[in-house]
């Protein structure tokens, strides 16, 4: 699976941004699917999940109820709605798929199967 990653930029404390994950190359309804952050200097950390079948979620206590995840299963993308945004979300956001389950992702950082490239969120006034 090829990962593209889309959709950072610059925005002011409390306003939102739209991430975007575009997939190819294999069946995209096959891989659970997840987003995470890392800051230099500091580990990757999880930051939301979505099942293969796009019906459960599950996302880090930071983020909970400011993003949202969600997967298009015709135009193969998996979005990350970021609302309320804070300057401690500042940092690359990159994409993932893996074959295990949306709950294993967090654990898995290290194995999961794809990673995107990343995509820069600043959150500064």
């Amino acid at each position: 699976v090829q990962l593209q990653a889309s959709g950072g930029g610059l925005v002011q404390p409390g306003g939102s941004l739209r991430l975007s994950c575009a997939a190819s190359g294999r069946t995209f309804s096959a891989y659970a699917m997840g987003w995470f952050r890392q800051v230099p200097g500091k580990e990757r950390e999880f930051v939301a999940a979505i099942s293969r079948s796009g019906g459960d979620t599950t996302y880090a206590d930071s983020v909970k109820g400011r993003f949202t995840i969600s997967r298009d299963f015709v135009k193969n993308t998996m979005y990350l709605q970021m609302n309320s945004l804070k300057p401690e979300d500042t940092a690359g956001y990159y994409c993932a798929a893996d074959h295990f389950t949306m709950a294993a992702m967090a654990l898995r950082i290290n194995s999961l199967d794809y990673w995107g490239q990343g995509t820069q969120v600043t959150v500064s006034s």
